[in-house]
């Protein structure tokens, strides 16, 4: 018993785990959030799938089979002594009683045993009258001996709750996965060349298994994610999205969403339109269809793209799809471009103290450049300039690794909140004969007449310029280092950063010139403009791509997300529990009471006994009435 309950206490420790713990996530989901020790951990003690872990089942089926042979031999007996009342009792035993009293009467025996009868009935005593050999009477009564029930409810509701629960585990497969006849798929295939080892019948006992579909799409497979792979779960029937709708608050964060889905079956002589909401799923042929989540199903996104390395001061136009593949340059330079998600809705909280209301930011795109030897880095770019630090800047991540924090380049828009015009100034400030038409309208603007002297800030001048051009503020700093004394390298540096801003300007002025566009007006605006394109400049070195993607226009495709569940065990767990209520209310709220009353007309005297199988004050109380009451109707004559 102690060892049932401890293994009981256990299950319950595990399930409270399997709530709080997110189950049967992708391992890499929780290396990032956990760590790899935490994770290794989890997964040796099969916390990361503790419902399905072969440890949990042990203990459901043993479980099952202990309780089950405790309430094959118990049962019997307790329905006996459930329906015995125990008039064969004896004076003697009666009298070792610890709630026994002797009380006196002047009553006839015939009278007083009518009198009595009656009490009992009233206090709602089944009974039993037994005539003893010596004249004696003994009343034996019981109240609430349903009690038992409770007893045999609640052993009876473990095996079917842990009957259940041994259902949904699917037993079945994991006695085929240790047999070899099934085998946990981790590659990166469609389902279609999934070999058959690695799917699972349309007769599997249970499953949750999940489905992705765009809209306008169909499939009749689902995909049972088992540790770090898959099984494919082929389904009886075809499930087509044929439309997704999703309604928001005005933050844009989801408020609701739901999708109609067209069901169709050899077995069905029209195909069922219904549309599935979140918590208001739809079952067919004992599976049930959970509006899970929603994702891109393949949205059309329109680029411009802007070749970082050439000369070209314009980008061109590319296109891409979520979810699939594209290339871009030649030979050893290819690199693969991976478009792997687009959000519409993107909630953020821009303020400088974090203490703004967040709202939506608009679309962005997530793709990940792939050179030609596999490494890869990944890009997150937001579709419109967002306001940082009251400034418009175009801004795009960067990160190695998924487990990395994206490091942000900020990109400033122009006074046409455009990009155009940081991309015309980089590319000014690239040419080597702009370079020298600047150096030359900014020695123009020195004082004085020394052409020596002009000549040399000239040169100096585009000598920064190349400077910058080589290895932006790095580079800088190291020419400094290498020429300047140390005491001297500060306001070395801060000449450097004056004129540098200066040439920028005068870049800034020419390359709108290009453009046919009136000058920058002269204010802290453009000054602002110039020192956040120098950063953004800088920044790019370290971008880690020649390439930058500036989303421009996209047409959204929505995917819907089902998770597909067949539990036969869920009814049984449901009926097991509604048992295990009853039985708990039986045994605790119950009162089980025998009471014996041995009429002794010789001695003018009854015997009154009551005993339970709980005994506890309230036994005392009830003793103590059932005396006193007693007491009082002895003492009273009966009524004629």
């Amino acid at each position: 018993m102690r060892f049932a309950v401890s293994l009981l206490t256990l299950l319950g420790i595990a399930s409270m785990i399997g709530t709080v713990l997110k189950q049967n996530e992708p391992y890499t989901n929780y290396i990032i959030k956990f760590g790899q020790f935490w994770f290794e951990l989890f997964e040796w003690l099969g916390l990361l799938d503790v419902y399905h872990a072969a440890w949990f089942l042990l203990i459901l089926l043993f479980l099952v089979v202990s309780t089950t042979l405790c309430v094959i031999r118990n049962a019997p007996l307790m329905v006996k002594e459930w329906r015995v009342y125990k008039e064969h009792a004896t004076e003697k035993s009666l009298r070792l009683f610890g709630h026994q009293a002797s009380l006196t009467t002047q009553q006839p025996a015939a009278a007083l045993q009518a009198q009595l009868s009656a009490f009992l009935s009233i206090e709602r005593y089944s009974f039993k009258t037994r005539q003893q050999d010596n004249g004696d009477v003994l009343i034996a009564a019981k109240l609430g001996t349903h009690q038992r029930l409770g007893y045999i409810f609640t052993h009876a509701a473990i095996i079917v709750i842990c009957f259940g629960g041994l259902l949904d585990g699917n037993l079945p497969l994991k006695v085929q996965e240790l047999l070899g006849w099934k085998t946990i798929e981790t590659r990166d295939i469609s389902a279609r060349k999934v070999p058959a080892e690695s799917r699972l019948g349309v007769d599997n006992l249970s499953f949750r298994a999940n489905m992705t579909l765009p809209e306008g799409e169909h499939d009749n497979v689902a995909f049972v994610r088992v540790r770090d792979g898959y099984l494919v779960q082929d389904l009886p029937f075809t499930v087509a999205l044929k439309d997704f709708r999703i309604e928001h608050y005005a933050t844009g964060m989801p408020k609701s969403f739901e999708s109609d889905i067209v069901i169709t079956d050899p077995d069905l002589s029209q195909p069922i339109e219904t549309t599935i909401r979140v918590n208001h799923p739809y079952t067919y042929k004992g599976i049930a269809i959970y509006q899970s989540d929603f994702q891109d199903g393949g949205s059309q996104l329109k680029f411009k793209l802007w070749d970082l390395a050439a000369s070209k001061p314009d980008g061109f136009d590319i296109e891409g799809v979520v979810l699939q593949k594209g290339s871009l340059g030649d030979g050893a330079q290819k690199m693969t471009v991976e478009f792997n998600e687009f959000r519409q809705f993107n909630i953020l909280n821009l303020s400088a103290d974090g203490k703004g209301k967040p709202h939506n930011v608009g679309p962005n795109t997530t793709l990940k450049l792939r050179n030609a030897s596999g490494q890869a880095r990944e890009y997150m770019s937001y579709m419109q300039p967002l306001q940082l630090d009251g400034r418009a800047y175009f801004v795009s991540g960067m990160r190695e690794t998924v487990q990395d924090e994206f490091k942000y380049l900020r990109i400033p828009a122009d006074d046409a909140l455009e990009i155009n015009g940081f991309m015309h100034l980089r590319q000014t400030l690239r040419n080597e004969q702009a370079m020298r038409e600047i150096a030359s309208e900014v020695a123009k603007q020195m004082p004085g007449d020394n052409a020596a002297l002009r000549a040399q800030f000239e040169q100096s001048l585009q000598h920064l310029l190349v400077t910058f051009k080589k290895g932006g503020y790095s580079e800088l700093s190291r020419i400094i280092e290498s020429a300047v004394p140390k005491d001297q390298r500060e306001q070395a540096a801060q000449t450097y950063l004056k004129l540098l801003n200066r040439a920028a300007l005068q870049g800034y002025q020419i390359s709108r010139a290009q453009r046919q566009l009136p000058p920058a007006p002269d204010n802290q605006e453009t000054v602002m403009f110039i020192q956040d394109s120098l950063n953004a400049m800088n920044d790019l070195f370290f971008y880690g791509t020649p390439y930058y993607f500036q989303l421009n226009n996209y047409t959204l495709k929505q995917a819907s997300g089902f998770q597909l569940t067949r539990s036969p065990g869920q009814n049984w767990v449901y009926f097991g529990s509604v048992m295990l209520v009853l039985g708990i209310f039986s045994m605790f709220y119950i009162k089980e009471r025998r009471l014996w009353l041995l009429i002794k007309p010789a001695q003018q005297e009854v015997l009154l006994a009551m005993s339970s199988n709980r005994k506890n004050m309230d036994l005392d109380q009830d003793f103590a009435r059932m005396q006193q009451q007693l007491t009082a109707l002895l003492q009273t004559a009966p009524v004629a």
